[in-house]
């Protein structure tokens, strides 16, 4: 099997270590440089020892033309540079692939490019955009969500992606009226590697806290990439929460009927809905985090009471909501199975 050389950029937080690791193991995916501006010229196996047996160093981000030389065929990106520093470094490599004439194709796990509009990215990141001139390329959202293969794609983000995963359906489905509720609780990877009063353990240990209730910035991004995907533009009222682990995201999502539906009616829709993607299931009762952490599985599960739904999503924020969910559309691109590389279970005692 032909293996496609991928560079990581951003390659040395939480996400971009998950990337690496990720196309370590993929059968059609080939590490050709990871770049890290702050830890360039060090091992990889130096910053995250559990990726020891990747035998390579950190490149620069000025390395990059040099790294595109020797490239052969088309040439796999992920960047996990963080919100804001992402769009000028794509902006770069895309420069420099055009003059050496290198096909790419690129996903992008930040924020960067997920609106068409760079007024509107600047208006939630209260920073101007990077590199506006790109917008128009990227196609974001959830993969399952996504129709056409783009030819680059911007990845919703962990929470985004644990909400979409259900409102999409029971809104597309015509399930559910246009308000909807959602509580979500993430692990601390969630924040970066860059400890924060939030994240610092003793802080996060045995303790759960809302943040930014009702005004999180992730909200139009799920509202737009619903009204996307769907076809009703819905109103989201969301509440995150910081909970005491370290990876995974468990949302309650809930909606007020349309018409009278019981739970296994609705499980039966979504399973419909969900039957061409591999790495969603529907459960039956009620999905826990443990079984997703570690995975790039979604696990969806329904409970119902009068006129209120409620569905209950779990992912993993690292993989489904960032890594995962780049490969997933990687592969898409390169004409790869969808979830080639992806497909190992949790391990259910993280």
């Amino acid at each position: 099997m032909t293996r496609f050389e991928t560079i990581v950029l951003g390659a040395s937080g939480y996400a971009g270590g998950e990337c690496l690791r990720l196309v370590h193991g993929h059968p059609g995916l080939k590490l050709k440089a990871a770049v890290s501006e702050s830890r360039a010229g060090t091992t990889i196996g130096s910053l995250f020892p559990h990726l020891g047996s990747i035998d390579a160093r950190f490149h620069a981000p000025s390395e990059v033309p040099s790294i595109l030389d020797d490239t052969e065929g088309t040439v796999a990106v992920l960047s996990a540079a963080s919100h804001g520093a992402s769009a000028p470094l794509v902006a770069e490599l895309l420069e420099a692939s055009a003059k050496k004439g290198v096909d790419v194709r690129i996903v992008d796990l930040s924020a960067d490019f997920r609106y068409r509009d760079a007024a509107r990215y600047e208006a939630v990141y209260q920073n101007a955009h990077g590199a506006p001139f790109l917008l128009s390329l990227f196609e974001c959202g959830v993969p399952e969500h996504v129709d056409v293969v783009p030819r680059h794609a911007g990845h919703p983000g962990c929470f985004a992606t644990s909400v979409l995963l259900a409102v999409v359906p029971l809104l597309k489905l015509g399930i559910v009226e246009k308000e909807i509720f959602a509580v979500g609780i993430t692990g601390s990877t969630g924040s970066g590697r860059e400890p924060k009063d939030t994240t610092h353990h003793p802080e996060r240990h045995a303790n759960l806290f809302a943040y930014q209730p009702l005004v999180h910035r992730h909200v139009p991004e799920m509202t737009d990439l619903a009204e996307k995907a769907s076809g009703v533009r819905p109103a989201i009222h969301f509440i995150p929460h910081s909970g005491p682990f370290a990876r995974g995201i468990h949302t309650t999502i809930q909606g007020r009927l349309r018409a009278p539906l019981d739970a296994e009616a609705i499980r039966q829709e979504l399973a419909r809905f969900y039957a061409a993607s591999p790495l969603v299931r529907i459960v039956p009762g009620t999905p826990r985090v443990k079984d997703v952490a570690g995975s790039s599985f979604a696990h969806l599960g329904v409970a119902t009471e009068g006129d209120t739904v409620a569905v209950l999503s779990a992912i993993d924020n690292l993989l489904k909501g960032a890594a995962g969910g780049g490969v997933q559309f990687l592969n898409r691109m390169l004409g790869l199975p969808e979830s080639m590389g992806l497909d190992n279970p949790a391990p259910g005692w993280i």
